[in-house]
């Protein structure tokens, strides 16, 4: 029996058929990744493994540098077989990492090769993959077709044209929806002149020129009016924190001007005026019927002597913690439940130890109103959680706390176009979860119940909740 089979990670006979009859086949939404539209609509043929594989991916990278491996045959000038090589030597120490169970779901989903990647076959391997990458079925689109994937929503800063996006929408040959996520994180830059960079460049755009919060908010509705129209129907915020503090308009005012004359504020006047964007955006948000993503709890680019060698988003970023976050948190939704502008919003939590938090806030403030159930929902197990061990917490705590069946399921967060196997193994760990609960008889056997509850986590509920 080969290392990846229907058996695979599911350890109960309910679970595997679960997953084999209902979830193994269903489409893919995958509503929050970081694919480039331009890639997706150029379609260009891979240059070799590591240009589909190994680049840009600081998951592998952390664990690279973690086996010691050179940063020259991580990031640096190293040969295509080097770093290949390092790589194959990495994964055959990576017992008990998610990067190991990925890495053979990908090579045998995608390229057939069922023998387990390590030292002693790296080369035959890399050639096998390499010779399948001259196919037509390897390139970005054959690949998304192949995956199975309806939707892909991009991330977009709110100055992107989005004109790869509406080219692929023209183009009646490629069936896949790929549409933007509006992410205004320049909006929340703590850099003053990174600020009014922004501003300047959203004046120029909507012919709006920006001289108070009133010009802010007519410009930034301007860009989301175009994302709406481009098929946008989510954003997405990455805070290190979730705080809200309430202010009056002269003072929002004042430290507004602040900002746009590139003068640095406080701390504390940083997050009032963050406080006051939330709910100006989520205003738009609810108007348009968008869902909101808080993407909290990252604390990036630690490294400093790393960032001015690489840059940033290069794989030295870690989980964060704050103080008071639940009120932190049910203060920001009941700010926006109060001027009727809380829109459908989806909440990720990096730390674990605030699961039970985060999952408790979201459920004071579900309602039938949004036109769909648990508008408020607990996102899947994120960046550092999307293991094993945390999508099956998030799970759990989502199931005590709340209404498992009402969740919208897995994403891949991922910059790869062979990452879609990141949906089986969260789908192996939903049926292996629903299956042990059967099997110790906590829950009844009823195999109708279960598939459409397994259906709808998979796919269906996201389907309904976005309305793409």
């Amino acid at each position: 029996m080969t290392f990846i089979n229907d058996h695979f990670m599911i350890n109960n006979e309910q679970g595997r058929k679960l997953y084999c009859e209902v979830a193994k086949s269903l489409p893919i939404i995958d509503y929050h990744c970081h694919l480039n539209a331009k890639e997706i609509y150029e379609n260009k043929s891979f240059e070799n493994i590591n240009h589909l594989w190994l680049s840009g991916d600081h998951y592998k990278w952390r664990a690279m540098r973690a086996n010691g491996i050179s940063e020259e045959k991580i990031t640096g000038s190293a040969t295509h077989e080097e770093k290949f090589h390092a790589w194959a030597e990495t994964v055959e120490l990576s017992i008990g990492n998610p990067l190991y169970h990925w890495t053979h779901l990908e090579l045998q989903y995608y390229f057939g090769i069922e023998e387990v990647l390590g030292s002693h076959n790296w080369r035959k391997v890399m050639n096998i993959c390499n010779e399948s990458l001259l196919q037509k079925e390897f390139t970005p689109r054959s690949l998304i077709s192949r995956s199975n994937v309806e939707v892909i929503c991009t991330t977009d800063s709110p100055l992107d044209s989005l004109e790869y996006h509406q080219l692929l929408q023209q183009d009646s040959n490629f069936t896949t929806k790929v549409l933007p996520t509006f992410r205004p994180d320049e909006i929340f830059d703590e850099d003053a002149q990174s600020f009014t960079a922004f501003i300047d460049k959203l004046s120029e755009l909507t012919s709006v020129e920006v001289k108070s919060l009133f010009d802010f908010n007519l410009a930034i509705g301007k860009r989301i009016d175009f994302f709406h129209e481009v098929g946008c129907r989510i954003s997405d915020h990455g805070p290190i924190e979730i705080t809200y503090q309430a202010a009056t308009e002269q003072e929002l005012e004042v430290i507004f001007i602040k900002n746009l004359n590139g003068e640095q504020t406080s701390k504390a006047e940083q997050n009032i005026l963050n406080s006051a964007i939330f709910l100006m955006l989520a205003r738009h948000y609810k108007a348009r019927n968008w869902a909101m993503q808080l993407h909290f709890g990252a604390i990036r680019n630690n490294n400093s002597v790393m960032k001015s060698k690489l840059g940033i988003n290069v794989g030295f970023d870690s989980i964060s913690d704050q103080c008071n976050l639940a009120s932190g948190l049910n203060g920001l939704l009941d700010a926006m439940a109060k001027i009727g502008a809380l829109p459908k919003t989806i909440v990720y939590n990096l730390n674990a130890s605030y699961n039970d938090i985060v999952a408790t806030t979201i459920a004071n403030f579900q309602s039938g109103e949004a036109g769909v159930k648990s508008p408020i929902q607990f996102g899947s197990g994120w960046w550092f959680n999307d293991t094993r061990r945390g999508m099956e917490n998030q799970l759990i705590c989502l199931a005590e706390q709340g209404l498992l069946a009402n969740f919208i399921g897995m994403l891949t967060d991922s910059r790869s176009f062979i990452s879609y196997t990141r949906h089986d193994y969260f789908r192996r760990i939903l049926c292996n979860i629903i299956g042990k609960w059967v099997a110790d008889g906590d829950i009844p056997d009823n195999k109708e119940l279960l598939s459409t509850i397994i259906t709808n986590i998979c796919h269906e509920n996201a389907s309904k909740y976005f309305g793409f």
